[in-house]
């Protein structure tokens, strides 16, 4: 009898153990150290796999795969994924969401490898059990499983199967209590695709509705709202409409500074987008000052070859020429224009004649 409750105890005691280590696991691979995340994640796959446990195995597994893809070891990551998935299968049915979110892991994969043809096909895999009628599966998993195909299909440039499967997230969510920041973030990639598409009207309108979704929601404060009202500056622009870009450019400037700070690549994209506005405006000096600091910048981190800091220099000599001027060698006082410290949705220079 006590050798039986050594057992349990001991079995217990590894199971605590695995729950550790998948915790450090997701701890270092949330700071991007994917070889210690993997570590992690193998012993506590081997401890739950000493205690028969096999479903929590395929869990670990597929966080396993992620480190892998992470290290681009891709037949790795594979072979993990696959193994999860003949579990679950097997476990929980071929109709279940957990093996529909190994499918769009492995679509995720092989779109990184430029496999498209196994892409599409495992993200097809998915799409038919998440649109297979299951009142077990909750609707947000389908809608989260939705959004995550979608941005594939973006990836591949297929942008109306995207905007159709963002659409169906969206009705799912419809206007549940709690979720309008995350309708927000549906509506704010929606406008992008429809920016993608040239199909600006429609971009101005869904970026609207998401800005003002995130201002009611408490999220006018993160990077991902000033990536939104940076993308819908960029669409006022294609509409025209410059005063408004110039001021949503701003608003995004103020909170990407702070999030990134005035160095990051994205930040600087926005400073471009905002120097082309100025200069739309009539406001060149401001656009000067704010292309000398973006110029120096992307000199320093890029280097003086870089396509992008030969198009912001031709930019910048054509705005001196206009106003009689020369580079100054130091940006100036742009420390004046920059509160603090600071991601856009690229597309992040522009030229507005």
């Amino acid at each position: 009898m006590a050798l039986d409750i050594h057992k349990e105890n001991g079995s217990l005691a590894s199971i605590e153990e695995a729950a550790d280590r998948r915790l450090f696991g997701l701890i270092c691979e949330s700071k991007g150290d994917y070889e210690a995340a993997l570590e992690h994640y193998v012993l506590a796959s081997m401890s739950m796999a000493a205690n028969g446990h096999e479903v929590d195995v395929a869990s670990i597994d597929c966080s396993i795969g992620d480190a892998y893809l992470s290290l681009a070891r891709f037949d790795e990551a594979v072979f993990s994924y696959q193994k999860a998935l003949t579990v679950f299968k097997s476990a929980k049915g071929e109709y279940h969401p957990t093996v529909a979110s190994v499918f769009v892991r492995l679509a995720d994969l092989y779109h990184k490898i430029g496999k498209l043809r196994d892409s599409k096909s495992y993200c097809e895999n998915a799409l038919k059990i998440y649109g297979k009628p299951n009142h077990a599966i909750p609707s947000e998993e389908i809608a989260s499983g939705l959004i995550d195909i979608a941005a594939i299909y973006q990836s591949m440039n297929d942008l109306d199967q995207a905007l159709r499967l963002l659409k169906k997230a969206l009705k799912i969510y419809g206007y549940a209590p709690g979720q309008q920041s995350t309708i927000a973030g549906i509506e704010a990639q929606m406008g992008v695709m429809y920016y993608m598409m040239g199909n600006y009207s429609d971009s101005y309108n869904t970026f609207k509705s998401a800005i003002s979704k995130f201002r009611a929601s408490g999220e006018k404060k993160t990077a991902l709202f000033g990536i939104a009202l940076n993308q819908m500056g960029l669409t006022c622009v294609q509409l025209y409409v410059i005063n408004e870009a110039a001021d949503l450019f701003e608003e995004a400037r103020t909170i990407l500074e702070k999030e990134y700070g005035p160095y990051h690549h994205d930040t600087l994209g926005v400073y471009s987008n905002l120097a082309g506005t100025y200069d739309a405006m009539g406001r060149i000096d401001d656009a000067i000052e704010i292309l000398e600091y973006v110029v120096g910048m992307r000199e320093e981190k890029l280097g003086t070859a870089n396509p992008d800091v030969d198009d912001e220099k031709r930019r910048l000599a054509e705005l001196l020429k206009e106003a009689g001027r020369v580079r100054s060698r130091k940006s100036r006082s742009l420390v004046t224009l920059l509160d603090t410290n600071t991601q856009i949705l690229r597309d992040d220079a522009i030229e507005v004649s």
